[in-house]
């Protein structure tokens, strides 16, 4: 069984690949910036964790997606729109939650297929 971990530390890993199947942490922006700049941050960081593992977003399983607050669903539902393959969307979930701190405002985590 192999088991490869992407930029690991004592508490987590960014990436884990197992069986073909690459898990995403939970993925957040820059504290304090808008819905809108902190999910292209957070999309763009996944786009570039998913080409180290070895995919892309056209390979996504399933994405669970964490808002602060779901008045800014909208807000980052326009980001994720211009973002996702429109041809393989993966499944998702979206909900409010309080986050690892007050000036995140959305979480992501996706799972995906190796290319």
């Amino acid at each position: 069984m192999t088991i490869t971990r992407i930029d690991s530390n004592q508490r987590m890993s960014q990436a884990v690949i197992h069986n073909g199947t690459i898990y995403l942490s939970g993925i957040v922006g820059v504290p304090g910036e808008s819905v809108t700049a902190q999910t292209r941050t957070i999309l763009e960081t996944i786009d570039d964790l998913l080409l180290r593992s070895g995919s892309s977003k056209a390979n996504l399983l399933s994405a669970t997606i964490w808002l602060a607050d779901m008045s800014d669903f909208s807000q980052m539902n326009v980001v994720w729109d211009a973002w996702v393959d429109k041809a393989a969307p993966p499944a998702r979930a979206t909900g409010e939650s309080r986050l690892a701190a007050p000036d995140y405002k959305v979480e992501i985590i996706v799972t995906a297929a190796v290319a």
